[in-house]
């Protein structure tokens, strides 16, 4: 496998990285990349100079995952936006490598902090399907995982919950707000 800038890639790439985007959140966040029009714009958007766009490709050219941040706050802070890694190659690897390499991107830029939000929009968490006011952080602090949510594995990355949105997405369907220091001391 290597990781290198989406944007060294040709139009084939691009395609499979679209095409993953639609099939991989179809499931459980279906309004996300609903169709490849959707999706290609995404992908195309991700290339963009103040993006960061990180792709995963295996020995044969096919693409095996991919990454993108946006940069925040005058670039002290970069969104990870999206993550996405085929459904036949996770739990391999590939998304914790993705996630290395792109802190490094964000550390050689001058960043210092790399955040990412999480839906929870049916069900996956406890998060979700209940009214969290007012009493927000007594819900995180109990917080489980029901059904695979992402949020575990980017705390297995070094992520921690920093906040939460609750009904971002309608009601009992909030977003998880997650955060780790790339760069910078940490006296």
């Amino acid at each position: 496998m290597q990781i290198t800038d989406l944007g060294t890639q040709g139009e084939e790439v691009i395609q499979q990285v679209a095409s993953l985007l639609v099939e991989s959140f179809k499931e459980h966040w279906p309004e996300a990349w609903p169709d490849m029009e959707s999706a290609l714009r995404e992908v195309r958007e991700s290339l963009q100079e103040e993006r960061i766009s990180r792709v995963a490709v295996g020995a044969a050219g096919t693409v095996l995952g991919w990454i993108g941040a946006i940069k925040e706050y005058n670039g002290n802070v970069w969104e990870l936006h999206p993550l996405v890694v085929r459904h036949d190659c996770r739990r391999q690897g590939i998304g914790r490598a993705l996630v290395s390499d792109l802190e490094d991107c964000v550390r050689q830029r001058g960043g210092l902090t790399l955040w990412v939000g999480t839906d929870d929009e049916d069900g996956m968490t406890t998060l979700a399907g209940v009214c969290l006011y007012p009493n927000v952080w007594e819900h995180v602090a109990q917080i489980s995982n029901l059904r695979g949510h992402p949020y575990e594995f980017y705390q297995k990355c070094g992520f921690v919950i920093v906040g939460v949105m609750p009904d971002a997405n309608g009601l009992g369907k909030p977003d998880i707000y997650m955060a780790k220091r790339v760069g910078g001391r940490n006296d």
